[in-house]
């Protein structure tokens, strides 16, 4: 009897073997989306000590030993433990870059060409590879040799005065943004050098940074600062937002919470919330502060729950702001089905899935991080 195929049989990256360098955050989760995908990601990792983020610790939980952020980042993998600088592990980690599909790393400019690693090296044994980069600041240029880290990243990139208020210093983002959307951006490039790979049998070397994929986020409003003669955005002073955009535009604090708003008719909004009449023939960008400081008083005098009520039936684009606690209380991320359980020995915890579906099927995988060297006989059998 033929054996039915599962989704794990069905995913279209399912046979593809992915060799992963990297660590922290920017390489692994361009290799975790692969993983999702039914690629076979090994790990690269340092005998004894592995990747530095087993021991990054954002809070005072540790699962096993192990930080909630190598799990979260490195789950579905398996790992190899070497020591680079010696030969022969160097020699038996060859026989895996020479069978890989795709090869990752994030190391700074330089040090994978030192490992005897680098693109042109490995090109030499295995001509058809795909190898995927991830830098701070790109290969050259005059940053090249600063650390490539999202806080400073943001702090170069000209993001952090989009946030906050007019009347506040640079603010930067809660999220290791820069590191996530590199991720990102090297998924693709690797994805369309693999489908390039399969049509015309040619390998290729994908890169990006930091600093490229921050200004990729900000190229609605660099392309307007290009072309408006260079003028520096300025933020709303009251309830602020976004930097271009007019009242309402904004987050607002109610009786028993916070509101934003992205949009509605002034003249609408001064019927529902009791402003002055007046505020419909305001300039919603000149004077946005004046609309938005009526607006920000007049939405304290009730609940976010009556304020919504009346938002909803009127057409209204707004919504409560909420907190993980509210955002899980919802539902929306159960009915989407976003969270999955991972397990490894001691090991169980919850954590998020590919934000994407498959034929109707959300692709996921119960197995947690890999323990340090669970796939070092790979260096003595190959894939």
């Amino acid at each position: 009897m033929t054996k039915a195929l599962t989704m794990n049989d069905m995913l279209p990256l399912k046979g593809l073997k992915v060799l992963d360098f990297s660590q922290f955050l920017a390489g692994p989760y361009c290799a975790l989306k692969l993983a999702d995908l039914g690629a076979d990601v090994v790990k690269v990792e340092r005998s004894g000590l592995g990747d530095l983020s087993r021991y990054l610790y954002l809070t005072d939980t540790r699962i096993a030993g192990e930080s909630t952020i190598f799990h979260a980042i490195n789950r579905n993998k398996r790992s190899v433990a070497v020591d680079l600088k010696s030969d022969d592990d160097k020699a038996r980690l060859t026989q895996l870059v020479r069978d890989a599909d795709v090869i990752l790393q994030n190391f700074r400019p330089g040090v994978m060409e030192r490992l005897g690693f680098g693109y042109e090296a490995v090109k030499k044994i295995n001509p058809t590879v795909v190898y995927g980069t991830v830098t701070g600041y790109g290969s050259d240029g005059p940053w090249v040799d600063l650390p490539g880290q999202d806080l400073l990243a943001q702090a170069r990139s000209g993001v952090m005065w989009l946030s906050g208020g007019r009347d506040h210093g640079p603010v930067a983002m809660g999220l290791p943004i820069a590191d996530v959307l590199a991720g990102s951006a090297l998924t693709h490039g690797v994805l369309a050098l693999l489908y390039r790979k399969a049509t015309q049998n040619i390998g290729g070397y994908v890169e990006t940074s930091l600093i490229e994929v921050l200004a990729d986020l900000q190229f609605e409003l660099l392309t307007t600062w290009f072309n408006d003669g260079n003028r520096t955005p300025e933020r709303s002073k009251n309830n602020p937002a976004h930097a271009y955009l007019a009242a309402p535009y904004g987050v607002y604090e109610t009786a028993d919470g916070h509101i934003a708003i992205a949009m509605g008719k002034l003249d609408l909004l001064a019927t529902i919330t009791g402003l002055a009449p007046e505020i419909a023939g305001l300039d919603a960008f000149k004077q946005r502060d004046e609309i938005k400081a009526g607006l920000a008083a007049q939405l304290k005098t009730r609940t976010s729950a009556s304020w919504m009520d009346d938002f909803v039936a009127n057409d209204i684009w707004a919504a409560p702001v909420m907190d993980w606690d509210g955002v899980v209380a919802s539902g929306v991320l159960q009915t989407l089905d976003m969270v999955q359980n991972i397990e490894r020995g001691d090991v169980a915890m919850k954590t998020t899935k590919l934000p994407l579906r498959i034929d109707g099927v959300r692709p996921s995988s119960s197995r947690a991080a890999p323990e340090l060297g669970d796939a070092n006989g790979l260096l003595e059998t190959g894939w």
